[in-house]
C-alpha cells in the first residue's frame, strides 16, 4: 500500500515492474488498484454471498479486461464448486468447500487465462479496503458490472 499523485495506473504498474524486475531479477507483475476499487470489490454481492452460505471466495486481479475469448474460456470453467463472474479488471471465483478436501488449485484458470494474474482472499481484500479505503460504505454501484 502506498499513496502516489500519478493518475495513470497503467503507467504506474510498468514502472513498479521494471523496479521489482530489477530488485528480484525476474519478472513481476504488477496489479494496481485504488481505495476507492478496493472498497467496491469488499462490497461486491459475491463477497456478501460468500458470507452468507460459508463459500471461499477469492479475487483474480488482473491488469487488463479480458476479451470476449477468453471470457468465454473462463466461463466454461464453472462448476457446481466453482462460480466465476468477470467485473472489468476483476475476477469474482465463489468456491464452494469439496467434501473430498481436495487443496485449492489454480492450474486451470493458469491454462486458460495464460495472461497474468493474482489471486487474493476476500477475507484479506476486505481488510486491506477497510484499513486502507475511504469509504467502504456499501452502494448499489457495486453490483453492477463495469
Amino acid at each position: 500500500m502506498f499513496k502516489t499523485n500519478a493518475k495513470n495506473a497503467k503507467v504506474l504498474e510498468k514502472r513498479i515492474e521494471k523496479r521489482l524486475r530489477r530488485a528480484f531479477g525476474y519478472e513481476v507483475a504488477a496489479f494496481v488498484r485504488t481505495d476507492r476499487e478496493l472498497a467496491k470489490i469488499a462490497n461486491c454481492r459475491q463477497f456478501r454471498q460468500s458470507e452468507a452460505d460459508g463459500r471461499d471466495f477469492n479475487i483474480i486481479l488482473l491488469a487488463d479486461a479480458l476479451g470476449e475469448s477468453l471470457r468465454c474460456k473462463l466461463m466454461a470453467l464453472n462448476t457446481d464448486t466453482d462460480e466465476f463472474t468477470v467485473r472489468g479488471l476483476e475476477i469474482y471465483w465463489l468456491r464452494r468447500k469439496k467434501r473430498s478436501g481436495v487443496g485449492f488449485s489454480s492450474v486451470p484458470i493458469e491454462k486458460t487465462l495464460c495472461v497474468p494474474f493474482t489471486i487474493r482472499g476476500g477475507k484479506t481484500i476486505k481488510k486491506m479496503a477497510l484499513k486502507y479505503a475511504r469509504n467502504v460504505a456499501k452502494t448499489e454501484s457495486t453490483d453492477k458490472a463495469r
